[in-house]
This record gives structure tokens, C-alpha cells and sequence, in this order.
């Protein structure tokens, strides 16, 4: 556990649940952890037991489970679906797939998951165009388009160009598919999950930005339960990026922005993120946040200061490992996120270069 770690409360300690099983964590709440074949291992899905009314007849009430978010469309991960529809769900079917947000881990089995149950995908609009768009072609990790944009930002080596431009399965690959309907969320709505009786709860939906075009997490009041899922992590920072689909945004700011809207809830909120533990220490967790964020800024802007900077130059002075072809494209687009906030906000000014380059130097 790092200091920042320490400063966090996590009430189930180093419990995990094993592979196939799920562990409750709040009334009607179960935690899966589901393996990822990246550096990142693993992510955290959550069945929420409910109740709906049936699609055919409304005076008949369903009883089943909404599971919010997915994992990749691997074998291996419906495999570890596999064993948790035999074990986990009591008998009952899934009667709603709840997406937090576009990314591959999150979305890549919603199809899979609402044909093989016929339940329906709720997500944000945003979220689901941007996801059927990207499931079929790609969208910043690779093609021209992107290898074109990483080398306007100084990543322009033949060998990354190369790679990156070589990369157009990296989202259909995990996201083959996307269902050809679904219901919207938007912030501020409330889901009502296990019924309209007294055994129902509220889940309120809390739009955030800068790491998903409109991610959704829920707030269940009556548990002082969060959903997360990538807006708040524990352990690591969310990635926040500038990528070519969206190329002069401000993702930073917005990301910072969006976090601030949990200060709105009590401190004690069990928070249930989509990577790490579940834990407790919302505020701190926020601050840690704005922190971390606060010192990258200012070392890019001292770099800045120093000579003009480019989104690649900036990689070692933000990340002090070594990074693959993956990381790196993940990593420019926080070096960029990074640059815009300070060039909103009129620190820096950006300049494209004879050579193609866009490099930004501390305002006069």
C-alpha cells in the first residue's frame, strides 16, 4: 500500500472475490472481479439485484439482477461469465445491462450479454454513438487518422508511426458489436432499481467528462453507495485524454471539474470503483486527485518555460517509467490534456512548426 493508499479506508481490507464468485458489499450489491489481459489486470463488475416490470405486460413483475458494466469480448471472459450465471445469480436472469461509460472493459460484452439474457442497454447517448461508431472502424488507439495526430504531437518516428497506423482492430477487437437499441441515461436521472415498492432504491446518475465523452456513475442515497466506475479510482489516476476524434478539447479541466461534483456526497460513501478496492475517504480521495494532477501541471509548465514543448517531449517529464507502444499512446494523450488546460487558461501559447509539430512555450 503507497502513502496515498494509507490515507484511504478500504472496509473489506485485502478480501477479494475469487474468480467465478462475486462477495456482497451492500445490500443487494455484489462485487465480480474479472481478469483483463493488460497491465491494468483486472476490472470490478457489480450485479444489483432488481426488479422490473415485464416488457409485455406491466402488471407482472420480473425478478433478476442489472449488471452494471461488462469486461472485454474475450473468450476468456465469457468464460468467467459462464461460471457466474451458474453460481452467482440464484436462479434468476439478468433483466438490464447498465453501462457506465464507451470504454472496451466496460462495453465489449453488452451485445453478448443482451441477446444472451434479451435485456436492454442503458447508457448515456454520448456514450453509445461514440461506441457504435468505434466498433466499426477505430478510435484513438490506431489508423491514419490517429498516427497523423500522435505525429502532430511529436510522437513521429517511422517505427511508432508505423505501428500505429497498423492498429485499426484495437477497438473492434474488444468491442465487436454494440446492441442496435438502447435506453438513455442522463444526468440527474434516478434508476430505480428492486421495484417501486418500499424494497426499491434510487440510483441517481452523475454525468462526469474528460475520461469518457459522457460517463455515468450512480449514487444510491438510501446506502450512501457510489458507482464509480473510472472516475474515481483509488490506487491509480484515471487516464484523462485529448485524442484525435476531439482534438482541441479540454479534458483536464473537465475531468477536475467533474470529480469536484462528488464533494456534493457524504464523506463516508462507500465508493465502488471499476479498478482497485472498494473504499472509503471520498473527499480525500478527491483532493489526492487534484494534487497529482496540480504537481504534473506544474512541471509541464516549468518544461514549457524552459523551451517549447512538444506532447512526446513532455512523456519523460510526466512519466518516469518506461512505456510500450500501448502505454505510450495512452500517455500522449495526457501529455496533451495536460498542455491544453495550461493553454486555456492562457499559460501557455501553441504553435505548429514547420515541421508539423505542435509545441507550446510559456505565454508572454
Amino acid at each position: 500500500m503507497n502513502a496515498l493508499e494509507a490515507e484511504l479506508h478500504y472496509p473489506f481490507g485485502d478480501t477479494l472475490p475469487p474468480p467465478g464468485t462475486t462477495m456482497v458489499v451492500a445490500p443487494g450489491v455484489k462485487w465480480i472481479r474479472m481478469a483483463l489481459p493488460f497491465a491494468l489486470d483486472h476490472i470490478n463488475l457489480w450485479l444489483l439485484r432488481d426488479e422490473l416490470d415485464s416488457p409485455t405486460d406491466s402488471s407482472v413483475k420480473l425478478q433478476g439482477w442489472t449488471v452494471v458494466d461488462c469486461c472485454i469480448s474475450k473468450a476468456e471472459s465469457k468464460a468467467q461469465w459462464e461460471d457466474i450465471f451458474a453460481t452467482q445469480l440464484e436462479g434468476l436472469p439478468i433483466l438490464r445491462v447498465l453501462v457506465t461509460h464507451m470504454h472496451p472493459d466496460h462495453i465489449g460484452l453488452a451485445s453478448w450479454l443482451c441477446e444472451r439474457w434479451k435485456a436492454p442497454l442503458w447508457i448515456s447517448a454520448t456514450d453509445y454513438h461514440t461506441a457504435r461508431m468505434a466498433s466499426q472502424s477505430t478510435t484513438g488507439f490506431g489508423g491514419e487518422t490517429a498516427s497523423a495526430y500522435f505525429a502532430s504531437h511529436g510522437l513521429n518516428d517511422p517505427d511508432s508511426v508505423a505501428q500505429i497506423k497498423a492498429r485499426t482492430n484495437y477497438y473492434p477487437g474488444m468491442v465487436p458489436s454494440v446492441p442496435a437499441r438502447y435506453v438513455r441515461i442522463m444526468d440527474g436521472d434516478r434508476v430505480r432499481v428492486g421495484g417501486k415498492g418500499p424494497g426499491g432504491k434510487d440510483w441517481r446518475c452523475i454525468s462526469g467528462y474528460g475520461h469518457a465523452p459522457e460517463h455515468i456513475a450512480l449514487y444510491c442515497e438510501q446506502d450512501k453507495v457510489l458507482i464509480g466506475g473510472d472516475m474515481m479510482l483509488p490506487r491509480i489516476s484515471t487516464n484523462v485524454s485529448v485524442y484525435e476524434m476531439e482534438p482541441e478539447s479540454n479534458a483536464l479541466t473537465q475531468f477536475l471539474q467533474s470529480i469536484d461534483r462528488f464533494r456534493a456526497l457524504p464523506e463516508d460513501t462507500l465508493t465502488l470503483p471499476s479498478h482497485g478496492k472498494p473504499f472509503q475517504g471520498l473527499y480525500q480521495r478527491i483532493q489526492q486527485l487534484h494534487d497529482h494532477h496540480r504537481d504534473r501541471l506544474a512541471e509541464v509548465m516549468e518544461a514549457c518555460t524552459e523551451a517549447p514543448q512538444s506532447a512526446a517531449n513532455i512523456l519523460p517529464i510526466m512519466f518516469k517509467r518506461k512505456l510500450d507502444l500501448h502505454q505510450t499512446t495512452f500517455a500522449m494523450g495526457e501529455a496533451v490534456a495536460h498542455l491544453h488546460a495550461l493553454w486555456f487558461e492562457g499559460k501557455l501559447v501553441r504553435r505548429l512548426e514547420a515541421d508539423g509539430v505542435y509545441r507550446f512555450s510559456a505565454a508572454a
